[in-house]
């Protein structure tokens, strides 16, 4: 069996005390930023875990976002192409 996990792009909305609050298509949800120095509000990060491990720009945000959106429309509509 193939287990892979999925990153997902998430902003960081609120900051307190190593504790970020991140934001993903209006779910929110707390994680630690133990693994990541100098976080800023308004930046985008990968999770894994409950912790924030890598930065990412926000262009490349998107297009993952953009990306996970087009794969989740077509599953909805059955599509049978999707390996």
């Amino acid at each position: 069996m193939l287990v892979m996990c999925l990153a997902i792009p998430s902003k960081i909305i609120k900051i307190e005390d190593n504790v970020a609050t991140i934001d993903v298509e209006g779910v929110q949800r707390k994680v630690s930023l133990l693994l990541l120095e100098d976080a800023m509000v308004g930046e985008y990060v990968i999770v894994h875990a409950g912790f924030a491990i890598q930065r990412i720009d926000e262009a490349a945000a998107m297009e993952t976002l953009n990306l996970l959106r087009e794969a989740a429309e077509l599953v909805e509509k059955g599509d049978s192409n999707i390996a």
